[in-house]
């Protein structure tokens, strides 16, 4: 398949995905598995799952950093560039679309109406996502400790997730390096 092909493949990808995600990074991700996974067969589950919690751990919209990700490992960095530029092409237009329309669009009680709807769609999609999340990423104590951690720092104080992210992963390294030592494996 030639370069061209690809990057077509890319862009268009990404662009529908894109064009008919509402609600961030989260709400994306069962689209994201359909389209690369099961459609496109580009990455795995893991994959998926393994570029995703990199979006959404750098800084920036995860949307956009999922595909920039997926796209520089299909592709490397040409294909990480037209990967971002598909996801972010509908926004683009839309945001434009909207902000030359916006005193009209916002007193609009239909608008408002729809957009209730569609809040509630989204909270729907991301409660969908985080339990498929949680069957594939909570394989044991240690992850689920993590999480209910990790879930009470969130809900009770106002560190920075960066910081959360740091050190959840350092705790991570050095459980797997305890039960290595543990098993009598190398460190």
């Amino acid at each position: 398949m030639s370069d061209w092909k690809i990057y077509g493949q890319l862009y268009w990808a990404f662009l529908r995905i894109g064009g008919l995600t509402f609600g961030g990074g989260l709400s994306m991700l069962p689209m994201l598995k359909y389209e690369l996974v099961e459609k496109k067969q580009w990455l795995t589950e893991e994959e998926l799952l393994d570029c995703y919690a990199i979006g959404q751990c750098t800084p920036g919209i995860i949307a956009v950093n999922t595909a920039t990700f997926v796209g520089y490992k299909k592709k490397g960095v040409a294909g990480g560039i037209v990967s971002t530029l598909g996801m972010v092409t509908p926004s683009l237009i839309i945001i434009t679309l909207i902000a030359a329309c916006l005193e009209n669009f916002m007193s609009n009680p239909w608008l408002q109406h729809a957009l209730m709807g569609v809040r509630g769609i989204v909270c729907a999609l991301m409660i969908n996502t985080v339990i498929n999340l949680a069957g594939k990423s909570l394989v044991d104590v240690f992850t689920c400790v993590i999480c209910a951690a990790v879930l009470a720092i969130c809900l009770l104080t106002d560190l920075p997730t960066i910081l959360i992210v740091v050190v959840s992963a350092l705790l991570g390294i050095l459980f797997e390096r305890l039960k290595k030592r543990g098993k009598g494996g190398k460190t």
